[in-house]
C-alpha cells in the first residue's frame, strides 16, 4: 500500500470519528421533557421494557435490551417483523415498548403501531424524524436526528446507529441512578465474569481447595520441612497446645535459620516461627486479599477466625481467578 493511500485511509477514519462525535454532541440539545418522561414511563411500568426495531435499528435494540438487563431494568428484545407474526405476544399492557427507527416511517413499524395501541402499553420512540408516524403515535419521542451519516455515500447507518445506541445508554445510566443500582447489584448480574468476581469472590470460595499445613510449637525442624514440602504452599501454620494459631513458618524463615545455625537438631518450630502471622477471615473479598498480599509482599495468607486455623489462601489462587 503506497503512502498516499495510507494517508487517505487514516484521514477517512478520523473523519468518521469526527462525524460521529459531532452527532453524539448534538444529542445534548434534544434532552429535555421528552427524555425525563421516557424515564418516568419506564420506572412506572409494572412490567418489562420491550425494545424493538428492524434492520440496523434492530441490532441496536438488542444491545440496549442487553444493557438494560445487566443494569437493573428487566427487558426483552422483539423484532418488529416477528412481532407481526406472533411475537407481539411478548408485549403486555403493563410493559413499556421502546421502538427504534431512523425514519420512523418504515412499513413494518407503521404496520405494528395499531396493534401496539390495542395492547395498551406506553410507547417510547427513538427516531431521527420527529414528524414520522412513529413519533406521532408515541407517548414520548427521543430525537436522534443526524444531519449526515459518517458513510462516504451518506447511506449506510453509521452516525444514526451511534446516536440511537448512545441514547439507549443514557436511558440505562439514568435508570440505574433513579433505582440506586450500585456496584453490588451489578456484580449479582455478572457472577461469572471478571467484574462479578471482583465484587463477589470471597476468600471462603478459594481456601478450601488447598491443603492445610500445620505443625505444633514443639515439632522438630525436620517435621516443619516435611510439612511445608508436602503441602506445597511455601509455609505452615504453627499451633499451640490448645490448637490455636501461634505463628507461621515460611520458606524464608527456614533459609534465615540455616544462615544462623549450622546445627538445628535442637531447634523447635516455636524457635523460628513468626509470632505475628498475617491472617485473613473467610468473608473477606478476594480483591482485598490480593491487595493485602501485595501490600506486605507475601504470597500466602493464613485463613482464620478467633485464632482458629481454617486454611491457607495463596497468591496463585487469586490470580487464577483473573483478579488483578
Amino acid at each position: 500500500m503506497d503512502t498516499k493511500l495510507k494517508k487517505k485511509i487514516t484521514d477517512l477514519a478520523i473523519n468518521v470519528f469526527d462525524a460521529e462525535s459531532r452527532a453524539i454532541d448534538s444529542l445534548k440539545n434534544t434532552i429535555g421533557e421528552g427524555f425525563t418522561k421516557a424515564i418516568e414511563l419506564i420506572i412506572n411500568a409494572k412490567g418489562k421494557a420491550v425494545i424493538t426495531g428492524i434492520g440496523k435499528s434492530a441490532i441496536i435494540a438488542q444491545k440496549i435490551s442487553a444493557t438494560f438487563n445487566s443494569t437493573g431494568q428487566t427487558s426483552v428484545y422483539m423484532h418488529a417483523v416477528d412481532a407481526l407474526h406472533g411475537d407481539l405476544g411478548i408485549l403486555d399492557k403493563n410493559d413499556v415498548l421502546i421502538c427504534l427507527s431512523k425514519s420512523g416511517n418504515s412499513p413494518e413499524i407503521v404496520n405494528l403501531l395499531p396493534y401496539v395501541k390495542e395492547v395498551g402499553s406506553p410507547l417510547i420512540a427513538i427516531t431521527g424524524n420527529i414528524e414520522s408516524a412513529l413519533a406521532k403515535a408515541a407517548n414520548c419521542t427521543l430525537d436522534v436526528f443526524v444531519e449526515r451519516e459518517a458513510c462516504i455515500n451518506n447511506l449506510a447507518p453509521t452516525s444514526s446507529t451511534t446516536t440511537a445506541m448512545v441514547m439507549g445508554d443514557a436511558l440505562a445510566v439514568c435508570l440505574m441512578d433513579v433505582r440506586n443500582f450500585d456496584e453490588n447489584d451489578f456484580a449479582r448480574n455478572h457472577p461469572s465474569g471478571t467484574l462479578g468476581k471482583i465484587m463477589l469472590l470471597k476468600v471462603a470460595d478459594l481456601y478450601t481447595k488447598n491443603a492445610i499445613p500445620s505443625v505444633s510449637e514443639n515439632d522438630s525442624i525436620n517435621q516443619v520441612i516435611l510439612e511445608i514440602t508436602s503441602k506445597r504452599l511455601g509455609a505452615t501454620a504453627v499451633l499451640n497446645c490448645t490448637n490455636e494459631l501461634a505463628g507461621i513458618i515460611t520458606d524464608g524463615d527456614l533459609r534465615r535459620m540455616l544462615e544462623k545455625h549450622e546445627n538445628f537438631s535442637n531447634l523447635k518450630a516455636k524457635d523460628i516461627m513468626g509470632k505475628s502471622p498475617k491472617t485473613i477471615e473467610p468473608s473477606v473479598l478476594g480483591t482485598k486479599a490480593l491487595s493485602f498480599m501485595r501490600e506486605h509482599s507475601i504470597t500466602q495468607l493464613i485463613v482464620s477466625e478467633d485464632k482458629k486455623l481454617l486454611g491457607f489462601i495463596h497468591l496463585h489462587d487469586l490470580l487464577k481467578e483473573g483478579l488483578t
